[in-house]
Order: structure tokens, then sequence, then C-alpha cells
């Protein structure tokens, strides 16, 4: 039986939404093959916790714990933490360094990925469709006309490295621009602002599923609010139709480009992209490497309609990780 360590929570603002997909990967684990234990990772703290809520101090020099007198290793890593120090690299490169493997990409690729306008920049040569962008860092002079004339308005202002939709504004007039930047700068000191594109938003899961790249069944966002926000993805204030509600023409389409960026970039592990088709044609968002894992979560509804049952999904990313 190998020791699978679930570590989730996390440095960001997603840390509650990282425990909840920790907890749904801690049950859904087969217990006939695995001994799963939760670690809490934490900026004041890295724990393991035991069923009964009790916490044991994890020893970062080889992630180890002292639990019921013996010292207790760990042979995999299933990594739940969504934003730093999970989703950028960190912990990525910490496992690499300890010879312990690890559920996700590589810690190049976590880094990549996690900063949106290095991604965009290094796939745009590989003819992937990105909307207009500006970019900005703290401390920048912010000249909101040489904005507006560069992406047009209505426009997305974004932290560069955050998920879960928080710091994103939709800006409609000249009056909302600063407002929104000084919310992006609240989750990062990089900003990335993009022209609106007015399409159909889905969001497509790729993994490696026992071996081969895998594209699940893609999901189109229907938001209640003006776009797929905080609300909108953890309140129940948007639709998830799976399949997407769209041609066979399209859907190939936007496999392929899902595909081709998950093999160009080199991933492993999960990722779920997100995209907005317009005219036929897909233009890329982002990429998230450790995607949400509740069971209302976008890729488990994906999984589900491919017929991959949760604790088949796990059971995978940790053979791979295994490897």
């Amino acid at each position: 039986m190998k020791n699978v360590a679930i570590i989730m929570g996390g440095y960001s603002s997603e840390y509650q939404i990282s425990l909840k997909s920790g907890n749904v990967v801690y049950n859904f684990l087969d217990k006939s093959k695995y001994n799963a234990y939760r670690i809490h990772i934490f900026k004041e703290k890295w724990v393991m916790v035991d069923d009964n809520e009790n916490e044991f101090p994890v020893n970062r020099h080889d992630f180890s714990v002292n639990y019921a007198g013996i010292k207790l290793e760990f042979d995999v890593v299933f990594n739940a933490i969504h934003g730093t120090p999970g989703e950028d690299g960190l912990m990525q490169a910490y496992f690499e360094l300890l010879g312990i493997p690890q559920t996700s990409c590589d810690y190049y690729q976590a880094a990549l990925t996690f900063n949106k306008r290095d991604m965009l920049s290094v796939l745009k040569p590989y003819g992937i469709k990105t909307a207009t962008s500006f970019y900005l860092d703290k401390g920048d002079a912010i000249n909101e006309d040489e904005i507006i004339k560069t992406v047009g308005l209505p426009m997305f202002v974004k932290p560069n490295k955050s998920g879960s939709s928080f710091g994103i504004s939709k800006v409609k007039s000249k009056e909302e621009l600063l407002p929104a930047i000084e919310n992006a700068y609240k989750e990062d000191n990089e900003i990335i602002i993009e022209s609106f594109l007015d399409g159909t938003e889905v969001s497509v899961g790729v993994i490696n599923y026992k071996g081969e790249t895998t594209v699940l069944p893609i999901t189109e966002i229907v938001s209640e609010n003006d776009f797929f926000d905080y609300e909108a993805k953890y309140l129940g204030k948007s639709q998830e139709i799976t399949p997407a509600r769209i041609s066979d023409d399209i859907r190939q389409k936007v496999e392929a480009v899902s595909k081709k960026v998950y093999e160009v970039l080199k991933m492993k592990g999960f990722s779920r992209s997100e995209f907005i088709i317009v005219n036929g044609e897909p233009y890329m968002l982002e990429m998230n490497t450790i995607p949400g894992m509740t069971t209302e979560s976008i890729l488990p509804q994906q999984a589900k309609e491919a017929g991959i049952s949760l604790t088949e999904l796990f059971d995978n990313a940790i053979q791979l990780a295994l490897v």
C-alpha cells in the first residue's frame, strides 16, 4: 500500500476551495490501494490532519511526519493546492528536490502557466489565438487613454497570477478603469488588461489518461453575472453545460487547440483551459493546472461525462506520477 499525501490549503485567497478539493480527493481515493493522509499547507504551519482533526507537524526537511510513534514518509503527493505555492511551481520544485513524485505538472510548466501573460506569449508563435492585451506592473505610470486605445471598451482587468476570478473586473467606461486596476493590484503586483471577446465561453479539461493525452467533454459556461466571476463559479450564479452546445466542427477545433497547448507546454497531470469562441475560432484566456476537484467542479463533471469516476480519475493521476 502506497502512502499518499494529499496537500491542500495554500497561501492565496483560494485556500478554502483547495481544502474542499483536497477533502474530495481524500474521500474518493481507493482506500484498498492507498493509505491517504491530509496535509494542510499554510504560511504559519504545515500539518497532517487526522480524522479527528488532530494536527501533526510536517518536517519540511524531508516531508515526513512523526505519527503514532513512527516516522511517516510518503511515496507520492497528490497536489490539490490552488494558487501559490501549489500551482505556481514552488511545491513542484520542492518535491523534485526531495525526489518525491507528485501528481501535477513539473515546476517550470506550473510557473509558466500560472503567469497568464508569459504563457500566452509562449503560445502565440504556435498559432494560438488570444485577446489583445496590455500589461502593467505595480508602480508603472497609468495612461488610461493609451490602454483604451490598445484594447478598447469594454475590457477585462485581471491580476496576472491569480485564480478563482479574484480581482477581476469588467470595465465599460474610462471612469471604471482606475478602480479596477486598484482592485487587481490587491491580488498581484502584475496586471493583464484584455480586450472583451464577445462569444461563447468554454472550459476544456485535458489530462494524461492511461498514458494518452485525453481531451475531456467540453463545458459551456453561461454566467448569470456579467462574466464568469467568483459568484458564478462557486455560488451557483452560472450554468455549466457539459457537453457544450457547439457544432461538431467547432468542438473538433477546440479539442485540437486544447490538445496542442497541453503537448506544446509538455504538460503532465490535470489541466483545464478557458476559451472564448468568436466567429468559430477559439481564443485562449488561461490554463489552470490544479483545477477544482470538488464534486461540483468542472473537470470532475467532464470526467463523469466521459465515463471516468472520481476514484478512477484520482487513481490514474497517482499511477502516472509513480511511473
